[in-house]
């Protein structure tokens, strides 16, 4: 097919028909969702959290949260001392064994249509560590940048620091290139330099320090720390051992 990069064993493709396209056809695909939803399951996961992800937040979330013995993260704005959010810096001290689930309509939204092809979450912390384990499952591997969604439309917005993320863990990724994965490491070894500041100044970046989480911008930037390999088993996100 002319759109499923098939030819290539490293593949990149953004969004939901990225995922529609390539995890078929492919060993392993890794969601890429770096402000935020990717960077909070690999904090949360590193801690010994589980983390369900949910794509929207209607009132269903409520009751799947009952359905699976977890807590509900509150909306990002909502976010207290005490409570979770899809702000990696109020998961940095969630404690080994709590169950919780995470609405996002990119990260998770994704997550949940990769059907039965074996699901990562990878971001710029974990880079090195998802893109080894990958590998453990074959060569065609996928690798989806989320994106985010217009407000007024909910229409894809390829998202700078989500190709950032794609390209940092297609840089450690062994095989052949296809030119929208190439694009991508490309993209990542030019910012590599400065990727707090240029994660900064890009749109998503901007939108979140003007709403007061920078903290959380810092976090997402921080590059290749973590070992953390959140794999997607039974409706969550663990961390793999």
């Amino acid at each position: 097919m002319i759109y499923d990069q098939s030819e290539f064993d490293l593949r990149c493709e953004w969004g939901s028909q990225g995922v529609a396209r390539l995890a078929p056809i492919s060993d392993v695909v890794i969601i890429v969702d770096v402000l935020s939803f990717s960077t909070c399951v690999e904090i949360a996961t590193s801690n010994g959290a589980i983390i369900f992800p949910y794509p929207i937040r209607d009132e269903s979330v409520k009751d799947f949260a009952k359905s699976v013995q977890a807590e509900l993260a509150n909306h990002r704005q909502n976010w207290t001392a005490t409570g979770y959010s899809l702000s990696p810096k109020s998961l940095t001290q969630i404690p080994a064994g709590t169950r919780l689930v995470l609405p996002s309509p990119n990260g998770s939204f994704l997550t949940l249509q990769t059907g039965n092809t074996p699901t990562l979450a990878g971001c710029l912390r974990n880079c090195q560590a998802v893109a080894q384990f990958a590998q453990k499952y074959g060569n065609k591997i996928a690798v989806i940048p989320a994106g985010e969604r217009w407000k007024d439309d909910g229409s894809l917005r390829p998202a700078f620091e989500d190709l950032l993320g794609a390209g940092a863990i297609l840089s450690y990724l062994q095989g052949n290139l296809s030119p929208e994965a190439e694009v991508a490491v490309t993209t990542f070894q030019v910012f590599q330099k400065d990727l707090l500041s240029y994660l900064k100044k890009c749109s998503s970046g901007k939108e979140l320090i003007a709403a007061g989480f920078e903290s959380d911008v810092e976090l997402s930037a921080i590059y290749n720390v973590s070992n953390c390999v959140p794999l997607f088993v039974e409706n969550a996100y663990i961390k793999q051992l």
